[in-house]
């Protein structure tokens, strides 16, 4: 798996991890939720990702929930696998015991978080873990998250490298235009942010990681689909019905927001784990109502920002 392999995928969900009340995770809840992904346009899934809650697992249990996943899955939609971590030898060991472990398309190598490195020491620790790796590299630039941003030149250079193929790119939409302005011919650029997915396959991306995906994949598959039949009117349509559900479902660190939303949808999504604390009773009620039913009032609380703080 390769390149080739991930090029026909629009709608890439980073999966959740499912959790028991007491933390540990619910292996018996994942195939319904991977069947209901499937069965709602969702052509690839990451595993071990931000919406896994990467930072609290283990490193068996993150092994354990990838046999987990490719048991139920069974060659159906290509895997990518979380690898990356902010000590650059951790993350080489790691993505050769990924590729090792087999089954994956790629592997997703977050941009290095509380270290703070230089725009050279963020090329070095991506080129060391691409030259280690038998697996292809997918670069995950969320500077909200990790404090640092990977420049738009920085990524180019690494792009040259024969084993980076793309990046999950959570910046600007001006940073994403010059990227697929002068980016190799083979080298995938997906948005990291629901809620740009429209204005980014407009400009040329190949598709998004979604956390929207798990309960609106529908939508967003509509959506693309009338951009890719040149129908802007009625992708700008959904898009605007879009929007609030997005940001609902960022209105509470994520990934409570859509935990609580599959859990009221009937699948066993379970609390999230500390330091993360599920959305509060009520918050959880209006982001339900928003993304679920289109609810109105709670909708036009979401518009005016009250719903979404900077998270």
């Amino acid at each position: 798996m390769s390149y080739h392999d991930l090029k026909e995928c629009k709608i890439i969900t980073a999966f959740i991890t499912p959790f028991h009340a007491d933390g540990s995770i619910n292996f018996e809840a994942i195939p319904e939720l991977i069947e209901h992904l499937l069965s709602h346009h969702t052509d690839g899934i990451l595993l071990a990702g931000t919406t896994a809650e990467s930072p609290t697992l283990t490193h068996d249990e993150e092994l354990e929930l990838f046999a987990a996943v490719q048991k139920v899955v069974k060659g159906r939609v290509p895997l990518i696998a979380g690898i990356g971590t902010n000590d650059t030898r951790d993350s080489i060991e790691f993505v050769k015991e990924v590729a090792e472990f087999g089954g994956f398309a790629a592997g997703l190598a977050i941009v290095p978080y509380y270290n703070k490195p230089s725009q050279e020491g963020m090329y070095q620790h991506f080129k060391a873990i691409a030259d280690a790796s038998d697996l292809p590299i997918i670069l995950y630039n969320i500077p909200g998250r990790v404090v640092v941003e990977l420049t738009p030149e920085t990524m180019l250079r690494l792009a040259e490298h024969p084993n980076i193929i793309g990046v999950k790119e959570c910046t600007s939409l001006a940073n994403m235009a010059y990227l697929i302005e002068h980016k190799p011919e083979e080298f995938l650029i997906y948005t990291g942010e629901d809620g740009d997915a429209f204005h980014a396959m407009n400009l040329g991306a190949d598709g998004v990681i979604s956390v929207a995906s798990h309960t609106n994949g529908d939508e967003m598959h509509e959506m693309f689909t009338a951009i890719a039949e040149s129908d802007i009117k009625k992708a700008a349509a959904i898009q605007r019905q879009f929007i609030p559900k997005v940001n609902a479902l960022f209105s509470y660190p994520s990934p409570a927001p859509v935990k609580a939303v599959l859990n009221y949808m009937g699948f066993a999504a379970g609390p999230t784990r500390l330091p993360l604390v599920p959305a509060p009773e009520e918050d959880a009620k209006r982001i339900i109502k928003v993304v679920i039913d289109g609810d109105y009032e709670a909708t036009k609380a979401t518009v005016t920002g009250v719903l979404r703080p900077d998270y």
